[in-house]
């Protein structure tokens, strides 16, 4: 396959966000507190980072690196609309197709954000997407991605089915494995957590809900002899391409 080919995803393709509210300029707030507490740990220290985020959307990552004193951070998106939304709120985004971008750039980053969920690709793409991150990152930089977490007992099934653009979902093991095939190295995943915003008090009792499902799925899929440990809807993972 070409990386240049078409997507096959058309309804909600991998290249542009979907996950925005509807009201697109609350979405800022909202997704500000999700990433930072979610990923900005595991951001580059150094301020003058070369980062990409593929699928920005309206710059709701953008925006936070704005805000955390990054000066050198590019999105795209190849949704003229929410790239609109991005430019009125002076940040650096632009459109473009993920794969066409990645296979014409010549400047490596130090860090690819995916800010779209990779289930919107089939397997042999994200078999090329990661290849086309490894070719554009430099050595020692990182790639960041996210997927719907198969493993949940609630969530996994349905999430993959009520998306007709849903092509997979990975579990803690399967997107370490996919990524090792991929080279990376230094992999971590790690859970996306939904209970964060600690200023509405309802959310404390999401998150004891979610602290007890936890134990209760953990035992369950033990007794089955799977030794799986995040049951978050979705997860996440953070590796580096080594020299």
């Amino acid at each position: 396959m070409s990386p240049k080919k078409g997507l096959t995803a058309e309804i909600e393709p991998f290249d542009s966000f979907w996950e925005a509210p509807e009201d697109i300029e609350k979405g800022y707030a909202s997704f500000t507190k999700f990433y930072k507490r979610n990923y900005l740990k595991h951001i580059p220290k150094k301020k003058n980072a070369n980062i990409l985020a593929v699928s920005c959307g309206p710059g709701y990552f953008v925006n936070l690196m704005k805000k955390e004193g990054y000066t050198n951070v590019l999105g795209i998106d190849s949704d003229a609309g929410k790239i609109e939304f991005a430019k009125k709120r002076g940040l650096n985004c632009e459109i473009g197709r993920a794969f066409n971008f990645l296979a014409d750039n010549k400047d490596p980053f130090d860090l690819i954000f995916a800010e779209q969920e990779i289930n919107h690709l089939t397997k042999e793409e994200i078999t090329i997407f990661f290849e086309l991150c490894w070719q554009n990152l430099k050595n020692y930089g990182l790639l960041i991605v996210h997927s719907l977490n198969g493993a949940n007992p609630v969530t996994g099934s349905e999430a993959l089915a009520q998306n007709f653009n849903h092509y997979n979902t990975f579990t803690e093991y399967s997107l370490k494995q996919v990524l090792q095939y991929s080279r990376f190295q230094e992999i971590e995943i790690f859970p996306l957590k939904l209970y964060i915003f600690y200023e509405n008090p309802l959310n404390y009792i999401g998150l004891l809900l979610e602290t007890l499902y936890k134990i209760f799925f953990r035992f369950s899929f033990m007794l089955y002899g799977k030794s799986n440990r995040i049951f978050t809807k979705k997860i996440a993972a953070i590796c580096k391409k080594s020299a």
